[in-house]
């Protein structure tokens, strides 16, 4: 997490359980105080699990667009590790955190991504980019990207983030001003693409305004198709494509043009303006400049490969923590009270919140992590052994697929106090005594883990929680909530389409009166 302020305090008898062993310790070896044995090490074919098929194994019992959901039942019935077997490829998934957290903290050299993914996104014609690329193609990327997603080079783009905050704040007026229930994710949606095609891109794409931009439209045929794809059984799409697959094949096409389109505007402004190179405009060209000093190993491609994971990556995760965000506020009043006292008192009625503003705003920021902590855009992450080895007292075998279920620990209450609640209290710290918001604090951020961890943490997370605070500050500052629901009153289905989104999510706003304080 990129929380500010004072570290988390840890009271005594807190401490984390030690990370579990990976690598190859012998089963045999002694505990030299003690002289007792060390636990045996389990192989795949001892764990429980669902029942597999012949061939196919669990496939067929896998739904993808709620897998999350069945791998923490099975885990509920299984226990914290389990396994499945998925065709010829065997899976062991793993809920306990400590074991979650160490599998990421052995990236790269110990687990990647899966070659299964790999393989479906090279196949759509996708670029790779830091989030798929491996070894050292990876290092050198992630370089490139580290450098552009740098604090101080965010910061330097934030007048862009205001112009689409102020074009988000014009379309919420207008449905105010006719009483018309917001389709939130949807709108959101446009409230990132245009902040990533903006602010990362210097690209003028203006979803919030205009309903025929195609980005967004192409942009949301993707991850699902990802989704389907790497847990299909068969590719069926390869013999017998359906109108969805020639759909997907287009908007593939439209978004690669699109792509290639912003590298030639931003490599023409690099060479009209060659001081850009130093004091660069937007992500994308520090991307460039980073890729073009000597010795980088990045091409165009790979820098291609980058903006797909930035439009994809940062339209998506985004967009679906503000929506859950906005509705577990609407669903409890006393924190929606809190966070707008904060927005208004900070804001105040300025057009629109500074850079200074938004970095005060310590409770909405709370707010953000503590809906990542119930409502984690990736609650799972599937990885792939590069070499034998033991996790969580399990022999794990190179090539082997390790799932990691990001938030059973972090909504059981044997591990964050009062974990059902949605209380973002307990990320502000405090004073280290019993009971007090810091001992949650302490909990919620040892075992919450929205953006990974390890050398492969998410490289976009301080722009992540900027455009949250943003459109969060936007919205309590302009309008009161009057409503937020699904049409049929119940609560928002979780569906997995490669990030987790809330579904048929619809807010109603009254704007504020302009003599209100």
């Amino acid at each position: 997490m990129l929380a500010r302020g004072p570290p988390a305090l840890r009271a005594a008898g807190d401490s984390p359980p030690p990370p579990a062993p990976v690598g190859d310790p012998s089963p045999m070896s002694m505990d030299t105080a003690t002289a007792a044995p060390a636990p045996a090490v389990r192989r795949f074919d001892d764990l429980p699990g669902p029942r597999a098929l012949p061939v196919v194994g669990n496939l067929l019992q896998i739904k993808p667009e709620r897998l999350h959901l069945q791998m923490e039942q099975w885990c509920r019935q299984y226990g914290p590790v389990f396994k499945l077997q998925l065709g010829p490829r065997r899976a062991v998934v793993f809920g306990d955190h400590a074991v979650v957290q160490a599998t990421l903290r052995d990236r790269p050299d110990g687990f990647r991504r899966t070659s299964r993914l790999r393989e479906i996104v090279e196949e759509m014609g996708l670029p790779v980019g830091v989030f798929s690329a491996t070894g050292d193609t990876w290092k050198a990327q992630r370089r490139m990207v580290m450098h552009g997603f740098d604090p101080t080079h965010v910061r330097r783009y934030f007048p862009s983030l205001q112009g689409v905050a102020q074009r988000l704040v014009g379309r919420w007026q207008k449905a105010a001003a006719a009483g018309t229930r917001i389709d939130l994710q949807a709108d959101l949606m446009r409230y990132t693409v245009d902040t990533i095609a903006g602010l990362a891109f210097g690209a003028a794409v203006n979803t919030l305004e205009t309903d025929d931009d195609v980005i967004q439209r192409h942009l949301d045929t993707i991850f699902p198709a990802i989704s389907r794809r790497v847990f299909a059984p068969l590719p069926t799409w390869r013999w017998f494509p359906s109108q969805a697959d020639r759909d997907l094949q287009r908007s593939l096409v439209a978004v690669n043009a699109a792509v290639d389109g912003f590298i030639a505007d931003a490599r023409a402004r690099l060479a009209a303006e060659p001081d850009r190179r130093e004091q660069p405009h937007n992500l994308l060209e520090a991307m460039i400049a980073a890729a073009d000093q000597p010795g980088s190993g990045i091409d165009d491609s790979q820098v291609a490969g980058n903006v797909v994971t930035m439009l994809l990556a940062g339209e998506d995760t985004t967009a679906n923590t503000i929506a859950w965000m906005i509705h577990l506020l609407w669903d409890n009043p006393l924190t929606l009270a809190l966070a707008t006292e904060e927005v208004r008192r900070v804001c105040g009625r300025t057009a629109l919140p500074t850079l200074e503003m938004v970095e005060q705003l310590d409770y909405v920021e709370a707010c953000c992590h503590e809906t990542m902590r119930l409502k984690p855009v990736a609650p799972l992450m599937p990885q792939q052994a590069l070499r034998d080895t033991t996790v969580g007292g399990v022999q794990i075998t190179e090539g082997m697929i390790v799932f990691g279920l990001m938030r059973v620990d972090s909504v059981s209450d044997a591990h964050v106090p009062q974990a059902a609640q949605f209380d973002p209290q307990r990320w502000l710290g405090g004073e280290g005594k019993p009971g007090h918001p810091s001992q949650m604090a302490s909990a919620a951020k040892r075992i919450s883990m929205p953006f990974g961890a390890g050398p492969r943490i998410c490289p976009g997370r301080y722009l992540a929680l900027l455009e949250m605070k943003m459109a969060m500050a936007v919205l309590l500052q302009h309008f009161d909530i009057a409503q937020v629901a699904t049409d049929d009153g119940l609560p928002p289905v979780e569906l997995l389409s490669f990030t987790m989104t809330p579904v048929g999510l619809r807010m109603q706003l009254r704007a504020r009166d302009p003599a209100a304080a």
